[in-house]
């Protein structure tokens, strides 16, 4: 059963003696772990952030955050790790080399969106290393891990969220909890869930505007005709501006992690006996930007797929 947590606390407020001697490794400092680790900075706590390309880490210096050369460097002390690396695999070769710096007893928060099968591979390396696992992926994109307001969706024991709760409290605006198991991947499998609808309305708003343009109508038009009705959505506007306007880039969530994403969630259901032919059809799309070019760009980026050539529009 999920329950929804409480809110959190308001930005920058005072933490208690406890959380000001926190220690928080973060490992991978991309879109997100980046935006992470700084709020982590601002709510007292102390951070290390290790990225194996440096210069995407050396920003959060100014934050207060020390820079590891290595992961074992970045998580030697630290009470709690937080990994928000590309996918699972990177997630566990990384914490292989953090492996000589693990504290026994330590968290380990993977936020890294995975597969389900390999939550038990991160699972068994978190028993293996004496760590205390928490399933705890994150639903949002670069601005709300920029305002510390994401959903953090966890999964994980009684046993080590006191130690926990402050690191969810000064990412997300609410932490909700889906079981007090992390090796059963429960909070994955929700966040695929949720990732999946995300997935679909950005992919459904590239391909309206594609056929708006084929069929020379004015996107304003339909966004007129739906407007405060069932079928309006603040994402359908947001994304569809982004198109529109030319603010593809920096991207809220790239379309490369999208297309990943997408496969996991394909992925997922084959493996539950559940045919997911959108999905499937949406992942093939996202791939197909990627080839284009636009990997790099905003996942609603999708739009040039709908076009034989990357178009400049």
């Amino acid at each position: 059963m999920y329950r929804r947590g409480t809110p959190a606390h308001p930005r920058h407020r005072k933490l208690t003696q406890m959380t000001d001697q926190l220690t928080v490794s973060v490992l991978g400092t991309g879109i997100m772990g980046a935006a992470m680790a700084r709020n982590l900075a601002k709510s007292g706590l102390s951070v290390r952030a290790w990225n194996r390309t440096r210069a995407k880490a050396e920003p959060l210096a100014a934050d207060g955050a020390y820079i590891a050369d290595t992961p074992a460097d970045a998580v030697r002390g630290a009470d709690v790790v937080l990994t928000m690396l590309y996918d699972s695999p990177a997630a566990l070769d990384v914490m292989d080399e953090a492996a000589p710096g693990l504290r026994p007893g330590a968290v380990w928060m993977q936020s890294t969106t995975a597969g389900l099968e390999s939550i038990a591979d991160l699972a068994a390396f978190a028993q293996g290393h004496d760590l205390v696992f928490y399933d705890a992926p994150v639903l949002g994109t670069r601005q709300p891990a920029e305002a510390g307001q994401l959903t953090v969706l966890a999964a994980g024991p009684e046993r080590g969220r006191e130690t926990v709760t402050p690191v969810f409290d000064a990412v997300g605006a609410r932490t909700v909890w889906t079981g007090e198991d992390g090796a059963a991947g429960t909070a994955t499998r929700l966040k695929l869930v949720a990732n999946s609808w995300v997935i679909a309305a950005t992919n459904a708003t590239g391909e309206v505007l594609a056929l708006a343009k084929a069929l020379e109508v004015d996107p304003q038009g339909f966004f007129d005709l739906i407007a405060g009705g069932p079928l309006d959505m603040g994402y359908l506007r947001a994304k569809a501006g982004l198109v529109l306007e030319d603010r593809l880039t920096p991207p809220q969530f790239a379309v490369t992690t999208a297309a990943k994403d997408a496969r996991l969630i394909v992925e997922a259901g084959e493996r539950r006996g559940v045919r997911l032919d959108g999905a499937a059809a949406g992942a093939e799309r996202l791939e197909r930007a990627v080839v284009q070019g636009h990997g790099g760009e905003d996942m609603v980026a999708a739009y040039f797929a709908s076009f034989d050539e990357k178009s400049e529009d």
